[in-house]
């Protein structure tokens, strides 16, 4: 008898028994995602929501939260921007509990949902639309899931609430949405 033969048998069938545990019991785990009925990841973010527009925020929606997720974290901003990457929104503390955003959320300091927005690159709190100078530009939206409730006053950059998030994050979910200028 050829031990070739015996250990190549040996192991098509360890693989056949894992791929049969595996079409029988499939994941309970869900990938965490961000998403917009607005418009789908990497397309042209509708002009309603950019400088050309009503300049408001475009709805957002999220599922498969991280187990132990005690609050969330968004951050809108634009890496093509001439100087620096631009920051359009900065939202912090949202409560766990929240698993969507509406169309035009407001754009006061401490939103009645919960949460405190922090100040973007235009000095404000809540969202500013796109407004790309010249060409096309990618925005951002990245959600965090964190396992705290951060200790931040309202009204904080992106940076200093990038700090306060480390060693917090459980997990990143991202969209991406495109703009040019008409």
């Amino acid at each position: 008898m050829n031990c070739h033969h015996i250990n190549r048998g040996f192991l098509t069938f360890v693989v056949f028994l894992c791929l049969l545990f595996l079409t029988n019991f499939p994941s309970s785990a869900q990938s965490f995602e961000l998403k917009s009925p607005a418009f789908v990841s990497g397309s042209m973010i509708p002009s309603l929501y950019t400088c050309e527009g009503k300049n408001i925020s475009p709805p957002l929606t999220w599922s498969g939260v991280p187990a132990g997720t005690k609050s969330f974290v968004l951050i809108c901003d634009d890496p093509d921007a001439p100087v620096l990457t631009w920051v359009h929104w900065v939202y912090y503390n949202i409560p766990a509990a929240v698993t969507s955003l509406p169309e035009a959320f407001s754009k006061t300091e401490k939103p009645a949902l919960g949460g405190l927005h922090g100040k973007s690159s235009f000095g404000d709190f809540g969202y500013g639309g796109p407004c790309p100078p010249w060409g096309t530009h990618r925005y951002f939206f990245k959600l965090y899931a964190l396992d705290t409730m951060l200790t931040l006053p309202s009204g904080v950059k992106k940076k200093d609430l990038l700090k306060a998030m480390d060693k917090h994050v459980l997990g990143k979910a991202e969209l991406m949405g495109t703009y040019k200028k008409k």
